[in-house]
């Protein structure tokens, strides 16, 4: 049977069914999918479902990683991916080494988000879609990841117009480079094993190591990159620069990064046990791709920096031939080498992102587990998707393909504020992740990366509306914005720091065995705390979902929901009507 939705056993309270299950018994917990449940099995290595040994040395504890490696290596490096490698060399080409502050400001950002979507997956053992529709409804539900699936589309269309970008500066024709690149990736997808598919992916990310010996070849100067690192606007903060620094947060920190990485750490079988070894592989994929980032970016502004292609980014395509020309035919190439590679790693994670989405939305079967004839639902989606994206890709004329590639990540950066909010709302969801729930200091922090998002994004909207408007006034609105947020999250860190002990006296009272009512704050020491929180997460799995009352959403929330539904359909308005304007030059 697929899927096992049964309620909590008979006799147990609700607020405990998932307490002191081992992570197979799906009977009293979350977990849908069957083939969820299991060894971890990646690419370089096994670990038992039944593993309960201590990793005492460091040696084990390579090993370990090693296994455990993978969702946040594979969501980080596809991160990097076509539309990703374009945003860093237009951003490198038109402003030289000045955004790169923009990269090291999203390092806490990339971390924050994606350990939160560990947390759920690994805790809960189900897709973020499906905690949503569980827990919001499907009003909600299809409030997130309606905006997903077109953009997800939009975006395996740019990886697709990578491939033929970067095929094509070696004189392959479109009309067989993108059938080529559809046909592998769907075979290497469709052939039913989690360890085949992860192996090939590290194949793919071993290949970024040329973008190392790229940048070098361009002569960086130390000097030119450190100054990158101060916060500065060049050429003054306007509605084109707005929409480049836009653009490298939406594919820095894209929305289908949180649904890929929670499915792909359920589909690859990771529980809380192993949460400390995912939080070492994001960080590791963060390394990778803060340095390819950057890496691209150096190698557009060293090799263009006094040419007359400088302030002139066109696209990817156009890059690679601006760096034949200007630094030689092994640059050249090496750049289309990368853009191929990061074109294929991100059309597989995204289009992946959507048919793990789209099998938590029908609540049909959805992992690599699965034989084709096991899942079938899973891999047509996939080939569907896999087909028009290419289609469209060679159906489209370059205008179109530009239109596209401008757009798509700026509409990802205004969409995140609104994937972020579901996101924080379901980790502060008790009854979900009980004693995982986000600490007061993890609120603040995810609340500063919310509103930080909604300004970037409300700035882009008076920009594009108002284009007089000075850095001055644009900088003001920041401030007051900045000051806004200040005391709203004062207000909230207070509110949840006081449920936060509440919560924790809670915890001691029920593990002490006592039968009384929750007491007052816990006289405990912290580290005596933190013994207790750490002891009651060993023993929490979330329960089954149809068993757990939904939360009310207050009417405040719920008006603060439907006004950012309101203004992101402005929001993505106005990105439109402005990659438009500079697709003609106006």
């Amino acid at each position: 049977m697929a899927f096992d939705t049964t309620r909590p056993a008979p006799g147990r309270d609700p607020n405990d069914a998932g307490r002191g299950q081992d992570p197979g018994g799906r009977e009293s917990t979350a977990v849908l999918d069957s083939a969820h449940v299991g060894d971890i099995v990646g690419a370089l290595g096994t670990i038992r479902r039944d593993d309960t040994a201590r990793r005492r040395s460091w040696a084990h504890r390579l090993r370990t990683l090693l296994v455990i490696m993978g969702p946040g290596l594979i969501v980080m490096v596809g991160d990097n991916d076509a539309g990703g490698v374009a945003t860093y060399a237009q951003a490198g080409q038109n402003y030289g080494m000045n955004l790169l502050w923009t990269l090291a400001l999203l390092v806490p950002v990339l971390y924050v988000n994606q350990e939160m979507v560990v947390r759920l997956g690994a805790v809960s053992g189900v897709g973020h879609a499906r905690l949503i529709f569980e827990r919001f409804g499907r009003f909600w539900g299809a409030f997130s990841v309606g905006d997903l699936f077109l953009v997800n589309a939009l975006t395996i269309v740019t990886e697709f117009i990578g491939v033929s970008q970067a095929l094509g500066y070696f004189g392959i024709p479109a009309g067989v480079a993108v059938p080529l690149a559809a046909v592998l990736l769907f075979a290497v997808v469709a052939g039913g094993s989690f360890r085949r598919w992860e192996r090939f992916l590290f194949l793919l990310i071993a290949v970024d190591v040329v973008m190392f010996p790229m940048a070098l070849l361009t002569h960086p100067t130390a000097t030119a990159t450190a100054r990158g690192l101060v916060p500065q606007f060049p050429g003054g903060l306007d509605a084109t620069l707005l929409l480049v620094i836009v653009a490298v947060v939406g594919t820095t920190v894209a929305p289908w990064q949180l649904f890929f990485q929670q499915s792909n750490v359920v589909d690859k079988r990771i529980t809380p046990r192993w949460i400390r070894y995912e939080r070492a592989d994001l960080w590791i994929g963060i390394a990778v791709v803060m340095a390819g980032a950057a890496a691209i970016m150096a190698t557009a502004a060293f090799a263009f920096h006094g040419t007359e292609l400088f302030g002139q980014f066109s696209d990817a395509g156009g890059v690679a031939e601006g760096l034949r020309q200007h630094g030689g035919t092994a640059l050249g190439a090496l750049f289309a080498i990368l853009l191929l590679d990061a074109s294929l790693v991100g059309a597989n994670a995204v289009a992946l992102a959507t048919t793990y989405t789209l099998g938590d939305t029908l609540r049909k079967r959805h992992s690599l587990h699965w034989k084709p004839t096991e899942a079938p639902w899973f891999y047509i989606g996939y080939g569907i998707l896999i087909a028009l994206s290419a289609t469209v890709t060679l159906l489209a004329d370059d205008h179109v393909q530009g239109l596209i590639t401008q757009g798509v990540q700026a509409l990802a950066g205004v969409l995140l504020p609104s994937a972020t909010v579901f996101l924080v709302l379901l980790c502060n969801d008790r009854a979900v992740l009980g004693p995982w729930v986000n600490s007061a200091k993890q609120n603040i922090v995810a609340g500063v990366i919310v509103w930080t998002l909604v300004l970037l994004s409300l700035a882009l909207t008076a920009a594009t509306l108002f284009p007089d408007l000075t850095t001055t006034q644009l900088e003001t609105g920041f401030a007051a914005g900045a000051a806004l947020g200040l005391a709203g999250g004062t207000a909230v860190a207070l509110r949840t720091r006081a449920r936060e002990r509440a919560a924790t006296a809670r915890v001691a009272a029920r593990l002490r065995g006592s039968a009384g009512p929750p007491v007052g704050p816990t006289p405990l020491r912290r580290a005596a705390r933190r013994a207790l929180r750490d002891a009651d997460r060993e023993l929490w799995r979330t329960p089954a979902l149809d068993g757990l009352e939904r939360p009310r959403l207050s009417p405040l929330r719920r008006a603060g929901l439907l006004t950012l539904r309101c203004y992101l359909v402005l929001a993505i308005g106005l990105v439109v009507v402005k990659v438009v304007q500079l697709a003609v030059g106006s």
